[in-house]
């Protein structure tokens, strides 16, 4: 008799808005991520608090160091792959350094493999989509071992944070719209070109069209950069076609990094939208020995209540091993103010809620000539978007962000109860957003997808200009005041822009010389 134990931060309930609408195919065949835990975990906890304390005596770890001290057991590996022979599934990749086992089968397998019904369920926003309630279950022998199981389930999971500037109205003012390079010379960036490095650039969809890149970086006068298509769990570089769909933030996101780093590569990973392509696509682009980023930028994502633990937690410890790799990963914070889209109360974005990645929000910018005339907290109102920020129920204060305060609308101000979201900021209304080509057509496009991209290409100058990452930046940012510039009007909804942190625009925008500087 087997004894099965459920595997802890697994459980889905109904998500509202969605209900059964049939059952799946038993034959039908899909794949399945399971993550397993690492090996000297204590050990590695241990350098975890000295880099997120940003000790300088501790040098990034190589990926093959990482692998070998912190990756997945043998042994480990080896129970996945007999507890998947039992039940008939197939090993399609194992990846030990990323502590993954992708396995294949059909949905009956996977069902009584890990103690699941999985069924169609149809949801009034996001469509249909394979579902499940409940706990996984595994065995005796993995039970402590499986971290995750990922992709039983493949509801889409995040969304892409980008604002196409809606038609002109005369009575909103005049918009204007800015060059990636201008706005990099706004933000005082160093100069150089990010010859030597590679930025990764994480996509759950749509695709970029070769012909609109050459074009754009040819009618701003810019060398085309190396641009290349890594595709994870089935996903590709597909463009649709329409640029209100996720194309608009594929080629966003390539021609905001390649305007300001023509020298450097981009590595472009394209995943299914779902909690299993997210954090795969992730951790390969980490993981990733041939094109090494040491940069990534993530501009998709979701409220941290739409994810399950074990997600969260999976997700989060793949992005401990960019800590330790000494891979900066930039996430946009949202566009839907603090209440992060959901309609109630107030909500933080995942993963930019995550305490190793540089959280970007967004400013409304106006220049005059070359110089900055005024910066606010980036809001359109309800239905023009606003920067995301807020305050993490799902993780603690950081070191970094001990004994800060957070400014609510109405003025008063709270110590901080939880991770404070974001960490910096950038340019992010549409009003005065990106000039960008997509699918052909000239547009203007804001968000703070824009903003996690341009502090990619930043820290990719940096780091070509140091010739060495500059890695986890979050505590030498908090303690270099002033690299920022700080932004102390606006507000965000619930939240409003104060001297100092807040949680509309973090530290600020960037001061590109002096967070060079800092770091």
């Amino acid at each position: 008799m087997v004894n099965k134990h459920p595997l802890p931060g697994s459980e889905r309930t109904v998500e509202a808005g969605s209900k059964v609408v049939g059952q799946c195919d038993p034959a039908e065949r899909i794949e399945v991520f399971v993550m397993l835990r690492r090996q000297q975990q204590a050990q590695f906890d241990a350098l975890m608090s000295k880099i997120e304390a940003g000790d300088p005596s501790v040098k990034p770890l190589s990926r093959e160091a990482l692998a070998q001290d912190y990756g997945a057991a043998p042994d480990d590996v080896v129970k996945v792959k007999s507890f998947a022979a039992a039940h008939g599934l197939t090993v399609l990749r194992e990846d030990p350094a990323a502590r993954t086992v992708v396995l294949g089968g059909t949905i009956a397998q996977f069902q009584t493999a890990f103690g699941v019904k999985l069924e169609h369920y149809e949801h009034h926003i996001t469509g249909q989509f394979r579902g499940r309630t409940g706990t996984i279950s595994v065995p005796d022998d993995l039970h402590g071992v499986v971290q995750a199981v990922l992709g039983l389930d493949n509801r889409p999971q995040a969304r892409p944070h980008f604002r196409i500037r809606p038609p002109f109205q005369p009575a909103r003012g005049r918009q204007v719209s800015f060059t990636p390079p201008q706005i990099a010379s706004l933000y005082n960036f160093p100069q150089g070109d990010g010859s030597g490095e590679c930025v990764g650039i994480i996509e759950l969809g749509g695709g970029y069209n070769t012909s609109d890149l050459k074009a754009y970086f040819g009618s701003l006068g810019v060398a085309e950069p190396t641009v290349k298509s890594v595709g994870v769990d089935q996903g590709s570089n597909q463009p649709s076609g329409d640029p209100n769909g996720p194309d608009g933030e594929v080629t966003l996101d390539i021609e905001i990094v390649g305007a300001i780093v023509p020298g450097a590569a981009i590595a472009v990973y394209f995943t299914p939208n779902s909690d299993a392509g997210f954090i795969d696509a992730v951790s390969r682009a980490v993981h990733d020995t041939a094109n090494k980023p040491s940069v990534i930028s993530i501009s998709w994502g979701g409220p941290e209540s739409n994810w399950t633990s074990q997600s969260v937690q999976a997700f989060n410890s793949v992005l401990q091993s960019a800590a330790a790799l000494g891979v900066t990963v930039c996430a946009a914070s949202g566009d839907s103010g603090s209440s992060d889209g959901t309609g109630g109360g107030d909500q933080v974005d995942f993963p930019a809620s995550s305490p190793y990645v540089l959280a970007c929000g967004g400013t409304h910018l106006s220049a005059s000539g070359t110089s900055i005339s005024s910066e606010v907290v980036w809001n359109d109102g309800a239905q023009g978007g606003a920067s995301g920020g807020g305050v993490s129920r799902a993780f603690p204060v950081p070191a970094w962000q001990e004994g800060l305060t957070v400014t609510s609308s109405s003025g008063s101000g709270t110590a901080l109860s939880g991770r404070g979201v974001p960490d910096v900021a950038g340019d992010a209304s549409p009003t005065t957003g990106y000039t960008v080509l997509i699918d052909g057509t000239q547009t203007v496009v804001g968000g703070t997808s824009a903003v996690a991209p341009l502090w990619a290409a930043l820290i990719a100058r940096i780091n070509a200009a140091k010739g060495q990452p500059a890695g986890f930046i979050n505590a030498k940012l908090y303690k270099a005041a002033g690299a920022c510039n700080d932004i102390t009007q606006g507000n965000n909804g619930s939240f409003a822009a104060s001297v100092g942190w807040d949680a509309c625009t973090g530290l600020g925008s960037p001061n590109g010389q002096k967070v060079a500087a800092a770091l």
